[in-house]
């Protein structure tokens, strides 16, 4: 197997069973926007003289009402990360979800600013950050919006609302409010065109299938609003308080410098989490150290098989060459003390190889019935290969510590030979579909004494009582009819039979379910340790990946390993092969021994066989660390994907974000990966306080994603799309 070209993590976009529609818009401009209203109705009359009479009619004011000071917590759709969340958050933007799609927009920010310029923006604060709120809990100042006014909820500059927009009402709400000093707003505070490229309208729905070459109008019930914070948690880790503040009132702050007592600002809504410390490992690169040697450079293909490195000589002589081959293989070489006591060195591995594993000769092509016979000698070199002896060993040992499958492949087989030497000696008994499993196995005198009771309803039984009597005193006795001297089949070749192995696999139903479920096991190696699969550690160190064949020859010595117990002549030899037809035998492997598997549970393993996935036969994790996959058929293509977490919005491990296409049928698809060189610190703000350069002086990232996608500006929406943080992939290949 081999990475792919690209052999950077991607991030993942989609999959073959998506079945919703996702798509972004830029904004959601009101016809009318919130504030207080006036109608008023002038008519002029004409009279016959050709004067004029004005009428005016009585003002008839009304109010666009939308929240001002508050969000309902019912209106909140969702937010990432979620509420006293923990995990590693310091490369995620954190990000709101609100019900209305059109709140971000409702109002004016201040008339100096386009409509689509939100009045609202995310802030997230870190702990120590806050003065009125060092432990970054979410504690805030809570009082009327006329006390917030006029000051008397604690320090700190309030906004200056014109009085003819609020309404009487309002002033008796109750706000939550919170001290931002001077120079922490105006690191964070997002600049207003910046504001415009941090909120957005999502759609989510099902596809329109009656509509797909065209643009179909959004679903209004699909739509929300979603507003994004320009600040990464820290990668120290801490606690996290976001806040949804309002900025009508402070936009004459956003491009110059704030009051040195600091703003007070309305807090819609606010929540908490915490961000662990950020190792400077994550998914992505995990993955990207499987699959490069040096995060760039795919790890060739012999390194990503199952087997132990070795280095060649230059000019290897024919015993090296041998040994070479044979570790290539996925073999290792062992000590080995012989039956004379001499001391060797034999090739030994278990079920899984390097490379496809030959055939064995005969006659342990049809059974193996000792580990001796399965033994190959190597009579070049006097060494022997011991990979199908052990395998039966293996096979006979695990057999043999398990009571409950010796005692059923016992009771089976006793069941079996009384049944094929009833059917040798009984010819009535050809017909092999209706035979009864009692009548194979229970005692001949009970079968008759059973037929006598139901021939003619009992009618012959009836007789033969009533005759009793008379023919006892009578002194006659019964004489039993002789006929013509059945020669009984030889049994063993009576099971070559068409349908005789059926009729005997009923003879003892349970007890054949209970052997072939064990063997179905074995052959999916589930009862095997981690040291017969992997002999050697240095085939499987420490976060690595390998590919590897299955040897069916070593999994079908292993099941003649397990019906060798207990075998007293050839017919039990020959009982034994009923039940070496199971279920599937794995083809093919694939061991993980990486921090991925108790780091990442949920990771989407993926497997392909000419673009069809392939459904593993078995999934297991041995220790902490190391997972096994076994395949039917032989994979082509292998991935390892990022637990799913929703759409949220961020950048990879590798400090890059994946561009998307933004225009055409291919709305959305990937088209590589964003910056070249890798690293996200350019599009930060000086300062240290990781907060994105949206659009600001220096070097931006919206410019550069323009630049990248060669158009003059990208639009709110397609920023949204080039920032999703979706889960990443990394994709194994076999050429």
């Amino acid at each position: 197997m081999t990475t792919t070209p690209d052999s950077g993590p991607r991030p993942r976009t989609s999959t073959p069973a998506a079945r919703h529609r996702t798509r972004f818009f830029d904004h959601r401009i009101p016809s009318l926007y919130a504030g207080r209203y006036r109608i008023d109705n002038r008519q002029v009359l004409r009279a016959v003289d050709g004067a004029d009479r004005v009428i005016d009619a009585t003002p008839q004011p009304f109010d666009v009402v939308q929240p001002r000071f508050s969000v309902s917590p019912a209106g909140i759709n969702a937010r990432f990360p979620v509420p006293d969340a923990v995990g590693t958050y310091s490369q995620t933007l954190p990000h709101l979800n609100l019900d209305a799609p059109g709140l971000p927009w409702s109002r004016r920010l201040g008339p100096d600013h386009p409509g689509d310029v939100p009045w609202m923006a995310l802030l997230l604060f870190r702990e120590d950050e806050l003065p009125e709120d060092r432990d970054a809990v979410g504690a805030v100042a809570v009082g009327t919006v006329r006390e917030y006014l006029d000051g008397q909820l604690g320090p700190g500059k309030t906004p200056v609302l014109p009085p003819e927009s609020m309404r009487p009402d309002e002033y008796d709400e109750h706000c939550a409010t919170v001290l931002v000093p001077a120079a922490l707003f105006d690191a964070v505070a997002p600049l207003p065109v910046e504001m415009g490229y941090l909120a957005h309208v999502r759609e989510g729905g099902p596809p329109d299938a009656t509509r797909a070459g065209d643009d179909p109008e959004p679903d209004e019930k699909e739509l929300n609003a979603v507003v994004v914070a320009n600040r990464f948690p820290a990668a120290t880790g801490g606690r996290h308080v976001v806040h949804l503040v309002s900025l009508e009132g402070f936009d004459a702050y956003l491009t110059a410098p704030a009051p040195s007592e600091g703003v007070r600002l309305t807090s819609l809504t606010c929540w908490t989490f915490t961000s662990e410390a950020d190792s400077g490992i994550g998914f992505g690169d995990v993955c990207q150290n499987l699959a490069t040697t040096d995060g760039s450079t795919p790890r060739p293909e012999a390194e990503l098989r199952l087997r132990v490195p070795a280095a060649a000589p230059d000019r290897p002589t024919a015993p090296q060459q041998e040994a070479l081959d044979r570790m290539a293989g996925g073999a290792v070489a062992l000590p080995q003390r012989l039956e004379t006591g001499e001391r060797s060195v034999a090739f030994h591995r278990g079920p899984l190889t390097a490379r496809p594993a030959p055939e064995l000769p005969a006659p342990a092509a049809t059974r193996l019935e000792s580990p001796g016979e399965a033994l190959i000698y190597l009579e070049k070199y006097g060494v022997f290969d011991t990979a199908y002896a052990a395998a039966f060993t293996a096979g006979r040992v695990l057999a043999l510590a398990d009571d409950r499958f010796r005692s059923a492949l016992m009771a089976f087989r006793s069941a079996a030979r009384t049944a094929v030497r009833r059917l040798a000696a009984h010819p009535e008994l050809a017909d092999r579909a209706a035979v009864s499993a009692r009548s194979l196995t229970a005692p001949l005198a009970c079968e008759s004494f059973d037929r006598m009771l139901l021939d003619g309803d009992g009618a012959r039984f009836t007789r033969a009582v009533d005759g009793a009597g008379p023919d006892l005193r009578a002194g006659r006795r019964r004489h039993l009819a002789t006929g013509v001297r059945r020669t009984p089949a030889d049994p063993r070749a009576l099971l070559a039979e068409p349908g005789v192995a059926e009729v005997l696999t009923r003879a003892a139903a349970d007890e054949f379910t209970t052997v072939t479920d064990w063997l179905d096991r074995l052959r999916r190696l589930e009862m095997l340790g981690l040291e017969h699969l992997v002999p050697d550690d240095r085939a499987l160190p420490p976060e690595s990946i390998r590919f590897a064949y299955a040897d069916p020859c070593w999994i079908r010595a292993a099941v003649d390993g397990a019906l060798s117990i207990g075998v007293g002549h050839a017919l039990d030899a020959d009982l034994n092969q009923l039940a070496t037809t199971g279920g599937p035998v794995p083809a093919c492997a694939v061991l993980l021994h990486s921090h991925l598997v108790p780091d990442w549970p949920r990771t989407i393993v993926t497997a392909y066989a000419g673009g069809t996935p392939v459904e593993p036969l078995r999934s297991a994790v041995y220790g902490t660390d190391i997972q096994l996959l076994l395949y039917p058929r032989l994979i082509d293509r292998f991935e390892l994907a990022e637990p799913p977490r929703g759409i949220c919005f961020g950048i990879g491990d590798v400090g890059t974000v994946e561009l998307r296409e933004i225009s055409g049928d291919r709305i959305g698809y990937p088209k590589g990966e964003f910056p070249r060189p890798a690293g996200f610190g350019r599009f930060l703000r000086p300062g240290g306080r990781d907060v994105l350069n949206v659009h600001g002086s220096g070097d931006a990232l919206v410019p550069a994603l323009s630049a990248a996608h060669g158009v003059p500006r990208i639009s709110s929406a397609q920023f949204a799309l080039q920032l999703i943080n979706a889960p990443q992939v990394q994709t194994f290949s076999r050429p």
